[in-house]
């Protein structure tokens, strides 16, 4: 390869990742902004690439070249701060479980899966579920063709809540543990369910468990993040509110990184498992590039993490991912200085969403009505 055309190659990548890195920056809500969010370990390959390539050609540069590497320099250490935390270079946010006499009675197993509704690798589930034995299943994208298949595990899972659409926003939630008045809400969105509900864990205490699925940014669905972003505001400050112990998991169709997601765990207060320890990408299965994470789990600072694993493909686009949590109270106040506290901004900035989520919700519901 000819080395000026190498040369102007990596100034252009160089470029390029400077520009989408500051692309990012810019405060709207719409699907060409908030998508540059997602990529940030790509982002970051790419542009090591180009900072690495360019020190080889040092020697040639000019005073733009200087300005270029100086500005893909400050990106990049962007990047690396958004991505870090999710590596074992970090803190832990939730410390690793302890061994206990009573072991397998504080431990409460969740299994999140997104099963992509026109995929027909139902038996693959249902063998994973009673391989894994989780407590809790949430299945998002579930359909009645699955909540058929899925009859097959109900024997173990005497308590359920089911919400097949073909949508794509269907929802199920099986669960070995007693569930206290579930409900399905609509809170964004009229034909978008969240499941809300009590659990009674083998210890006896009740906590909130919180299924969520809002719709991503995207050309094919919504327009603009606002109504995802309010969904999960939304509830992050009810938990806080109430002073829930809570568990919040689902596809929530955007990544840990992204100003919403570190703005819900400032609001409500819940921890990430992910944190100090490894990136659990389950999106998509098919482009092991293009991969980063969209199914989540955050919990209050009373559980420690046994575990946090993603499972085999079961034929969707997401990896099942599988959650295992101890009960561990003793760890509350511990556990709860670790998690990121809230300032009047996030305060001010998490109401204003709210209420521009609801009404971006009536117009998408009208919309999706006359369809």
């Amino acid at each position: 390869m000819d080395l000026s055309l190498l040369y102007y190659s990596l100034q252009g990548l160089a470029g390029f990742i400077a520009f989408v890195t500051i692309w990012g920056w810019i405060p709207l809500d719409n699907w060409w902004v908030r998508g540059v969010e997602f990529p940030r370990i790509q982002i970051m390959v790419l542009g090591a690439i180009a900072w690495i390539g360019m020190l080889l050609f040092w020697s040639e540069w000019a005073l733009g070249q200087w300005l270029l590497f100086l500005v893909l320099s400050i990106t990049l250490a962007f990047q690396l701060r958004m991505i870090l935390p999710y590596t074992r270079l970090w803190k832990k946010e939730v410390e690793k479980a302890k061994d206990k006499p009573e072991g397998q009675d504080n431990h409460l197993k969740i299994m999140v899966s997104n099963v992509l509704t026109p995929n027909n690798n139902t038996q693959k589930l249902v063998d994973l579920v009673k391989q894994k034995k989780p407590d809790i299943l949430i299945t998002l994208e579930s359909d009645r063709k699955w909540e058929k298949a899925l009859q097959q595990i109900e024997s173990d899972y005497p308590y359920t809540v089911k919400v097949p659409l073909d949508n794509l926003y269907g929802m199920h939630l099986y669960s070995k543990l007693e569930l206290i008045d579930p409900e399905v809400k609509y809170l964004m969105i009229d034909d978008i369910p969240s499941i809300h509900a009590q659990l009674r864990l083998q210890s006896g205490r009740v906590i909130w468990l919180y299924c969520l699925h809002p719709m991503p940014p995207s050309p094919t669905e919504a327009d603009k993040s606002t109504t995802r972003d309010a969904e999960l505001l939304m509830v992050g400050k009810h938990i806080k509110e109430n002073d829930q112990t809570a568990i919040l998991a689902g596809d929530l169709n955007d990544v840990a990184w992204s100003k919403t997601t570190r703005r819900f765990q400032r609001i409500s207060g819940l921890l990430d498992p992910r944190i100090g320890r490894h990136f659990i990408n389950t999106f998509h299965v098919n482009y092991p590039f293009l991969r980063w994470a969209l199914d989540h789990i955050f919990h209050s600072a009373c559980f420690t993490v046994v575990n946090i694993k993603r499972m085999p493909s079961i034929g969707s686009d997401h990896f099942p991912v599988m959650t295992t949590l101890q009960y561990e109270p003793e760890k509350t106040s511990q556990q709860a200085q670790n998690a990121p506290t809230k300032d009047a901004e996030d305060i001010k900035e998490t109401d204003h969403k709210i209420e521009e989520g609801k009404k971006e919700g009536k117009k998408v519901s009208k919309e999706h009505a006359e369809e």
